[in-house]
């Protein structure tokens, strides 16, 4: 499968249909005139040398279009990350991919504050020096039978990297995860036959598509099954978006906890009628999460798991098998295992150990980090890095970043416990971040980070019912923000340097 052909596929059979509502822009964009556009940015985009192409775009139909426009012309899109440090992301994935062209938004640009790098090209200028006879030729190519159409742009191989994306970066320097065609194919085949997806289903796109949840389901997924897309660039106006939501009559949402938060405090009855399926990832549900959207608009918050390295989607949870906690069933294609964090031997139902994931969802490697690839890849098994369990019905349980365990007396304490507990225990839209700091006398210490006063004792007390002694925090520390990532999810590297640079203080 090869996913550009897949889109063309699309457009020409359903060519009168809406593909695109950009409510930022307030376009519509039609199968058939996203197909011209296609062909007009194709031509655009050969003329760059490199194989690589930058696009810092927020989500709109100008960055869908780009994309496939950068595919159809034979080259791999990289979509770098503008939510924080715009510019020296730009240039770290320039330096690490070795390439130039940077196809840019000027007024995301001047929205941010972001300094110009060397390389970029403005996607307003490209759409303004676009002639009629430009228009007439791509039009006239529109037109073509699909054979001969598919013949005329680059062919590629369902094993070709399909995009590069770039991990978080929450916890060391972000790494360039290649996807190929393959991979995130596998992924929407697998997601459109559990949510029983149709033309008919209305997408709610307002994910990063430089975030792997965003380019995959609010992207891919809906225009390869032929739905309309609704665009909307800063999932942060949490009004907005429930306006959005109720006008345009989307019938399925994704996104992260914390933006669901938002939309669950922001929101009016009635706002989410039209959901089918709501999907939360990224990051823990919290129980009172979920709670809210049941009390206040019938509708239940499934939650599923993923990695970016995984295209990304391994579990979810659905309408009609939920299990509340967990991150639901495998996808059909996809196997997971849990196996012993020492030994390495699998698992059986029920004990705790680390996940591993395989099958076609698996990425094809880190970008230029072969030692980094074989350490996460063997035998085809992809390590995840996170620990859980899988459960006797065949759910799986996240416990959380094997990162965010830590040793204390012999004995491996999980802090995304301790941080579950600890949000029951606070008032509802208050942050909390646990971390560990070096102990010199029992190696490590755990630290909470909130960011409000509390009375300490009484919360220690409501805590220890919930958690052993070990698990209590020995100190709390108070942020006046909570440094995030553009998802929306906790940056945990630069809390654990605030709260340590705090206690050095």
């Amino acid at each position: 499968m090869v996913l550009h052909h897949e889109f063309i596929k699309i457009a020409k059979q359903y060519p009168d249909k809406l593909a695109i509502i950009d409510r930022s822009t307030e376009k519509n964009v039609t199968y058939a005139r996203a197909l011209i556009a296609t062909l007009i940015l194709t031509n655009r985009f050969r003329k760059y040398h490199d194989g690589f192409i930058g696009i810092m775009i927020p989500t709109s139909a100008g960055c869908m279009l780009s994309v496939l426009g950068v595919l159809c012309a034979g080259k791999v899109p990289v979509m770098i990350n503008y939510s924080t440090g715009a510019a020296n992301n730009a240039e770290y994935a320039q330096k690490k991919c070795g390439f130039r062209t940077i196809i840019a938004s000027k007024a995301l640009l001047e929205k941010i504050g972001c300094r110009m790098v060397s390389g970029m090209v403005f996607i307003e200028d490209i759409m303004e020096e676009i002639g009629a006879a430009e228009k007439v030729k791509a039009l006239l190519k529109s037109k073509l039978p699909l054979n001969i159409l598919l013949r005329a742009i680059h062919q590629g191989d369902s094993d070709d990297n399909l995009v590069i994306l770039f991990t978080s970066g929450s916890e060391k320097d972000p790494k360039a995860v290649q996807l190929t065609h393959r991979n995130i194919g596998s992924n929407v085949m697998d997601i459109a036959k559990v949510l029983t997806v149709t033309s008919a289903d209305i997408m709610l796109a307002n994910l990063p598509l430089f975030h792997v949840f965003g380019h995959n389901i609010n992207f891919w997924l809906p225009l390869l099954f032929g739905m309309t897309v609704v665009s909307y660039a800063n999932p942060l106006e949490y009004r907005k978006i429930c306006t959005i939501v109720r006008e345009e009559k989307v019938s399925l949402m994704v996104g992260t906890p914390s933006f669901f938060s938002g939309y669950l405090h922001q929101s009016e009855a009635g706002d989410f009628a039209s959901l089918r399926v709501a999907v939360a990832g990224a990051d823990k549900a919290s129980d009172s999460l979920r709670a809210g959207f049941i009390e206040k608009h019938k509708l239940e918050l499934c939650e599923g798991y993923g990695t970016t390295e995984t295209s990304p989607v391994v579990s979810t949870n659905l309408p009609d098998a939920n299990k509340p906690g967990s991150v639901g069933r495998v996808l059909p294609s996809v196997r997971v295992k849990i196996v012993d964090i020492n030994s390495g031997e699998t698992l059986l139902p029920g004990n705790e150990g680390k996940i591993l994931v395989k099958g076609d969802l698996v990425m094809k490697g880190y970008f230029d980090d072969l030692e980094e690839t074989s350490l996460r890849i063997k035998d085809g098994w992809y390590e995840t890095g996170d620990m859980g369990l899988m459960d006797e019905e065949g759910y799986l349980w996240h416990r959380g970043r094997l990162k965010r365990f830590v040793k204390i007396g012999g004995e491996m304490v999980s802090l995304v416990k301790i941080e579950t507990v600890l949000l029951s225990l606070l008032p509802p839209g208050d942050d909390c971040c646990v971390v560990e700091v070096p102990d010199s006398l029992k190696g490590a210490r755990i630290v909470a980070a909130l960011n409000k006063s509390v009375n300490e004792k009484k919360l220690l007390k409501a805590m220890a019912e919930a958690l052993p002694q070990i698990a209590l925090p020995k100190q709390f520390v108070i942020l006046d923000e909570f440094p995030k990532m553009g998802t929306g999810k906790i940056d945990f590297r630069t809390i654990t340097d605030l709260v340590r640079q705090k206690l050095q203080e």
